[in-house]
């Protein structure tokens, strides 16, 4: 599904990556976490087409994207990839359901199958009844389950998280968590999540730990 190879990336002076080399198969849902500064959200960016490798390769769901142009890697990403960040980004003026749209109507797609697909996809994360609400009408959890279900309206090859659950308390955080686990069984999707919660990262398939730049275990 996703393989990086040989990844280093520096930011002026600093190296961040030093020689990454990971793969990830489908259906695995995997964490990665290590200390603030060790590299994990850089990776993450890596393999989500976000910013590009001073060295290695990294394939995507078969596809080498390593050289492609900025216009067909924006492409690719929009339609292959879905992101879930700590923050939600959710477009404030706009209620749930056109927000989770965004992604479809981007792409290009039919505007009645995208609503029909964000309808869909707002029912599984339970939030039925809170298609027309804007952002701040909703808890920081539906918010949460709002940017998930727009992830996840091109069917992308891989989810990607970072840090999802580090600003909801103890109860959204664990439905969150669970969530995560349910869409793996329920649609086989591929996901990876930088945290920094010790307690979720146990419970995946496979714990990625970075120390300064290189992996440490996994």
């Amino acid at each position: 599904m996703i393989r990086v190879t040989n990844i280093h990336k520096r930011f002026g002076e600093l190296e961040v990556l030093k020689g990454i080399s990971l793969e990830v198969k489908r259906g695995e849902l995997i964490s990665i976490v290590g200390a603030s500064g060790a590299g994990k959200t850089t990776l993450l960016q890596l393999m989500g087409t976000l910013s590009r490798a001073d060295e290695g390769q990294v394939v995507i769901d078969g596809e080498d994207v390593t050289n492609l142009s900025d216009s067909a890697l924006s492409r690719f990403r929009n339609e292959r990839i879905g992101f879930v960040f700590q923050f939600h980004h959710l477009l404030p003026e706009f209620s749930a359901l056109e927000n989770v749209m965004i992604p479809g109507l981007i792409a290009k797609r039919d505007k009645q199958e995208v609503e029909q697909r964000a309808l869909e996809l707002l029912t599984m994360m339970g939030l039925a009844e809170r298609i027309a609400h804007k952002p701040s009408q909703l808890s920081g959890g539906e918010q949460q389950r709002v940017s998930i279900a727009r992830a996840l309206m091109n069917n992308p090859a891989v989810l990607l998280a970072d840090e999802p659950s580090g600003n909801l308390d103890t109860k959204n955080r664990d439905e969150i968590h669970r969530l995560f686990f349910e869409l793996r069984e329920q649609l086989g999707q591929t996901i990876i999540i930088v945290t920094h919660d010790e307690k979720l990262a146990a419970t995946t398939d496979r714990c990625i730990r970075l120390v300064d730049g290189r992996i440490a275990d996994h």
